[in-house]
């Protein structure tokens, strides 16, 4: 997949579902990175000082320009993931819309506030605000190769900071575009810059002189990046993928579930990080439901209605989670492991399935599902959770949907809809346990690409000067005896 022409080493992005050359791009190393990350330095003194309303006005040029040449983009996607046109642009949709909620809502969010001052140091005014924290250090994922890296990219790049951007091996070609695309809307400074290549790349940019790393991939690698991190003190944002449930409960609208199920689980080809993997539906409707994801599921197409296996190598997970699933017990209402082709893998519905199998402990990313009875939501919500990832959920009930939603120990949940917590801007995106920690996204989202600053202004001078040696030994008694009065008298 390599080769080296003139002492630079490129490699090919291939199409998944023909293994056709989609483009060439440079391996980058460790000299390209860092000159990267100083070139974004310069960018982002220039870049800050523009303020809210001068970011904003470019961010805006970046999305219309997206918005415009959307089919070009979803060609791009579709050329190195497989995806259908219309999951192509589903992905660039929401991305529009993400970096449109970051440029209008930046300065609300980041702006200068006043706080309250107290009542020793009623002399004081307080505020607080959000200072941009310089370099941002952005790698991004293949399976939603817009979307994703952009809920960090358009809020960092909003709350003020510049970025190196450095897409997954598999979907160079889309990083390139997008970076490509901002120079159009921003040719002054490189204020977005890519880097491609390998592990080794991404390794790079976590040992670079940046401010901050957003990843999101694996929790394995996860971890190496913040252990990467760590000896810089560099903070990073985590988002390594989960083992999402879905709750159905006595009351719920079976169709609306069912389908929401199907579309949760198969979509992208599983490959979904807040994608269904795991439902678990209340006894009283459980056949029915389960003949209704059948029923449903049979009718979607791999290479029709989603694309092939983005990353080869994940077919023989899929494999091997559907083998284990049934030596164990579990049955395939629909597909099994003869549904695991050389590139395609079709829709598989498991049931009766352990919960220590790896169908239901590991995430899967593949177009399988596991379907499981339970008595009551308590027993749904307590199989839900025994689960080391807790990303997102979806609940589908009519009368308990927010109650259960509360009890899922996931950073999100959706009621009575598939996934849409992650279409709406003002809300936060990220998960706990091994899906990781910090949020992309929402308010939550700016402010993890800024740091707080305080400051404290002093406005006139107080009587009682605490914070000096010409205190007294009367100022002393009087501020104890006022503190004693006005914060004792409560509980007596």
């Amino acid at each position: 997949m390599t080769s080296t022409t003139q002492a630079v080493e490129t490699f090919n992005s291939l199409d998944p579902a023909t293994d056709e050359v989609v483009g060439t791009y440079p391996v980058h190393t460790d000299d390209d990175v860092n000159a990267a990350v100083a070139r974004a330095k310069q960018a982002f003194r220039w870049w800050s000082s523009l303020g809210f309303a001068g970011r904003a006005e470019r961010l805006r040029r970046w999305k219309s320009i997206i918005a415009r040449r959307m089919p070009e983009l979803c060609a791009v996607v579709g050329a190195e993931t497989g995806k259908p046109v219309g999951d192509a642009q589903l992905e660039v949709v929401l991305a529009v819309e993400h970096i449109e909620w970051a440029a209008r809502n930046a300065r609300k969010v980041l702006g200068s506030k006043r706080r309250a001052s107290g009542l020793l140091l009623a002399n004081q005014a307080a505020t607080v605000e959000y200072q941009p924290l310089g370099v941002v250090g952005v790698i991004g994922p293949w399976n939603y190769p817009v979307f994703t890296p952009l809920g960090s990219i358009g809020y960092a790049l909003a709350a003020g900071n510049a970025v190196v951007f450095k897409p997954s091996e598999y979907t160079p070609g889309v990083g390139a575009w997008l970076v490509d695309t901002f120079a159009e809307a921003v040719p002054e400074h490189p204020v977005l810059q890519l880097v491609t290549g390998f592990g080794a790349t991404g390794a790079a940019l976590t040992h670079a002189d940046v401010d901050k790393i957003a990843f999101t991939g694996s929790a394995a690698t996860g971890k190496k990046i913040m252990a990467a991190a760590a000896e810089r003190l560099t903070p990073v944002i985590i988002e390594a993928g989960g083992k999402d449930p879905l709750l159905v409960d006595a009351d719920a609208d079976l169709d609306a579930a069912a389908d929401a199920a199907v579309w949760g689980a198969f979509s992208n080809a599983g490959q979904t990080c807040v994608g269904v993997e795991r439902v678990y539906v209340h006894t009283a409707v459980y056949d029915v439901f389960v003949e209704k994801v059948t029923e449903r599921a049979r009718t979607v197409r791999a290479g029709e209605h989603y694309g092939p296996m983005t990353m080869p190598s994940q077919l023989d997970v899929v494999r091997r989670h559907i083998a284990d699933a049934l030596a164990k017990g579990g049955r395939a209402l629909l597909g099994g492991t003869d549904a695991v082709g050389d590139r395609y893998v079709r829709p598989t519905v498991l049931v009766d399935v352990p919960e220590d199998s790896e169908a239901v402990r590991e995430e899967t990313f593949g177009p399988t599902v596991t379907v499981t009875r339970v008595a009551d939501m308590d027993e749904a919500v307590a199989k839900a959770n025994d689960s080391s990832y807790g990303l997102g959920s979806t609940v589908f009930s009519r009368r308990r949907g927010e109650e259960l939603a509360r009890r899922l120990r996931t950073g999100m949940t959706a009621i009575n809809a598939p996934l849409s917590f992650a279409g709406i801007a003002s809300l936060p995106f990220g998960g706990v346990g091994h899906s990781g920690f910090g949020r992309i996204h929402g308010p939550e989202g700016l402010r993890e690409f800024a740091r707080p600053k305080a400051v404290a202004r002093q406005r006139f001078r107080m009587p009682l000067a605490l914070t000096t040696f010409a205190r007294t030994a009367r100022t002393d008694e009087f501020v104890g005896k006022l503190i004693a009065t006005w914060h004792g008298r409560h509980g007596r």
